[in-house]
């Protein structure tokens, strides 16, 4: 078990006095002329005023409208500026802030605001999609207030007492009869005679501030509880391990919703007065690399379909292969990250910086981390070490109290700060997840089957329940996934297990191959390349599959095929296909996926509204491009 390191320095009060004392660090002249904006003195202090002022501000109006501490604010739209003054001014009140997902439909909305029991709802007027057109959130409100003409808010949400409505539609959508909703724009003003100034709150570095859902579902949702001081503390540490400096420039495409977007990007990059770009609303590959070429960014963010697809790009010469010689470093992480992707991002996109993070929402979210100098075969092959106030023990997930020794595959546990408080309103399933040593201490059991080395060094091998037991052997669909992404004809692949009579389960492969391999790579030369790399159980029974032409068994997966372990005899007619469907719904999710993958490769590219926000932490300046 990995010990601890001493515990000073750990702890900054609340995170609003974290970003006052970065905030007067930097030189606010410096900030303004990043991007070559002309400014004097006396335009200095005006801005140095407003950008001080301005949380405040926006915090006290909320305030004013019944936000206050200890209540649950909804945020549900897509990354702006709106959406980046509501979140440090929520900070700032005390509030806590809930992001939601912002392709939520009004079950998915409601069940969140029922469960947290929310007062307030913060949405725009339309929601970008990708590779959607916008679409307006109005019908959702109209669910949600079935009265909007009253004068008085009613909704189908008993505690909720407040819509502000941030308007994003330029013009495209009426909301001219909606009496009840609070428009943004009365909350908020520049004005500095508008500024009243906000009572001491009373912050606690214990106190939740951000609540994040880890789950789908809309019945039995899980809403993990994060504090000032778990999420701030690993924002902090995050961009230590990345060396950043408010010399650099974060490229983020994750989603604001999730941990990804809101602690590693905004609270990594806000705690060390770097630039975060947000390239486009929802995620689009082609206007993350150009947001890359054009601000010269010096970091990327992604998980790994997002790095997939990015490079598929280049190399199919979408975009051009110019403009990545800035970048230095960035974080993949969201699920596991296969060691031929990380080489592709090290030569192609001058990651050779690039860090690897494991962690979970629930512990705010990172544990582990590799460094910027990590050996490349421990940031190639190992999600790093622990973050400094972390523990961790790899157990039998059997046996909770047995800790196995080093280098034995087990159950991997955390426990430190970053650990969230709860699941809001749900003590069971917090009582499982989280539980004490003989010691009183607790652990966070994450399901996910690791190793740890004697140098400190953490190994995902995958999840427990992933795990494909083939005859009492345990097969790891990760090693898989490896050995087949390094086959140069293969893009993406995904492996799991499918039922199996006679060994109980058998592997399954979907692979996707890149668009000049189509047509030239078999299932026979990929079972072969499986035997010779990794071994002969692996392939026993034959891959079987076609080339995908849109149609049939193949479900639409052009320029890749379908392959999974049965015997090569058995011919793929649509009943045969019914029936491989009928085995697993994973089989069926992941074909659907895989599905939408490749459309997105072909699907004809149409004119879409791009933002792009570049942030210098809360208080610096902002530039927002929009095209249509």
């Amino acid at each position: 078990m990995a010990e601890p390191p001493a515990k000073d320095g750990l702890g900054t009060p609340n995170i609003l006095k974290k970003l006052k004392a970065e905030r007067e660090q930097h030189s606010y002249k410096d900030l303004l002329t990043k991007w070559g904006i002309p400014i004097n003195e006396s335009e200095v202090n005006i801005a140095k005023h407003l950008i001080s002022k301005i949380f405040e501000d926006m915090a006290k109006n909320v305030s004013v409208q019944y936000a206050g501490k200890a209540q649950d604010v909804g945020l549900a739209y897509d990354p702006s500026s709106e959406l980046e003054r509501a979140t440090y001014a929520l900070f700032k009140l005390g509030a806590v802030l809930v992001p939601l997902n912002p392709s939520f439909n009004f079950n998915q909305v409601a069940s969140a605001l029922s469960h947290l029991e929310a007062s307030h709802l913060i949405i725009s007027t339309e929601v970008n999609l990708p590779r959607k057109d916008p679409r307006s959130n109005i019908p959702l409100l109209q669910e949600l207030v079935p009265d909007l003409q009253s004068a008085k808010l009613q909704s189908t949400i008993s505690s909720l007492k407040q819509i502000i409505l941030v308007q994003n539609d330029a013009g495209r959508v009426d909301t001219s009869a909606l009496k009840c909703i609070t428009p943004y724009t009365s909350i908020y003003s520049e004005l500095p005679q508008d500024v009243k100034a906000l009572p001491d709150q009373g912050l606690s570095p214990t106190d939740v501030v951000n609540i994040q859902f880890t789950s789908g579902t809309t019945s039995m949702p899980k809403a993990a509880c994060l504090s000032h001081r778990s999420i701030l503390n690993n924002g902090v540490q995050i961009g230590d391990r990345m060396l950043l400096t408010p010399k650099d420039i974060v490229c983020c495409p994750p989603p604001l919703f999730h941990c990804f977007g809101c602690i590693l990007g905004y609270m990594a990059t806000a705690t060390h007065g770097s630039t975060i770009v947000f390239p486009t609303e929802s995620f689009n590959a082609v206007a993350t690399l150009k947001a890359v070429q054009e601000e010269k960014c010096t970091a990327l963010y992604g998980v790994p379909t997002m790095f997939i697809e990015e490079l598929d790009l280049i190399a199919d010469g979408v975009v051009p292969y110019e403009g990545f010689q800035y970048l230095r470093t960035g974080i993949a992480a969201g699920s596991s990250v296969p060691s031929e992707l990380m080489k592709k991002l090290h030569k192609t996109l001058n990651l050779t910086e690039l860090t690897i993070c494991y962690g979970m929402t629930e512990t705010s979210p990172v544990s582990t981390m590799t460094a910027t100098d990590d050996p490349i075969e421990k940031r190639l092959n190992t999600v790093g070490k622990l973050l400094p106030h972390v523990e961790a023990k790899v157990v039998n997930p059997l046996d909770y109290d047995q800790i196995l020794p080093l280098g034995e595959r087990g159950e991997l546990a955390v426990s430190g700060y970053h650990v969230m408080k709860e699941y809001w309103g749900a003590p069971e399933k917090t009582a499982a997840v989280m539980v004490p040593d003989s010691e009183g201490k607790i652990w966070m059991h994450t399901g996910d089957e690791a190793s740890m080395s004697a140098d400190g060094y953490i190994t995902i091998t995958g999840r427990i329940k992933d795990l494909i037991i083939r005859g009492g052997e345990n097969i790891h669909p990760l090693e898989v996934e490896n050995c087949l992404l390094a086959h140069p004809s293969v893009s993406n692949v995904s492996v799991l297990g499918v039922p199996d009579e006679r060994y109980g389960e058998a592997v399954a492969a979907f692979v996707v191959t890149h668009a000049e391999g189509e047509g030239k790579v078999t299932p026979a030369e990929i079972k072969s390349w499986v035997r010779d790399k990794l071994s002969h159980h692996l392939v026993r029974e034959a891959f079987s599959g076609t080339y995908g032409d849109g149609h049939g068994a193949c479900m639409g997966l052009e320029g890749g095929w379908w392959a999974a372990g049965q015997d090569e005899d058995k011919t793929r007619t649509p009943a045969r296909q019914e029936e491989i469907d009928d085995n697993t719904e994973k089989t069926m999710m992941m074909m659907m996926m895989m599905m939408m993958m490749m459309k997105r490769k072909t699907r004809k590219k149409k004119s879409s509204r791009t933002i792009r926000l570049c942030c210098h932490a809360p208080w610096g300046n902002q530039r927002m491009k929009r095209q249509r």
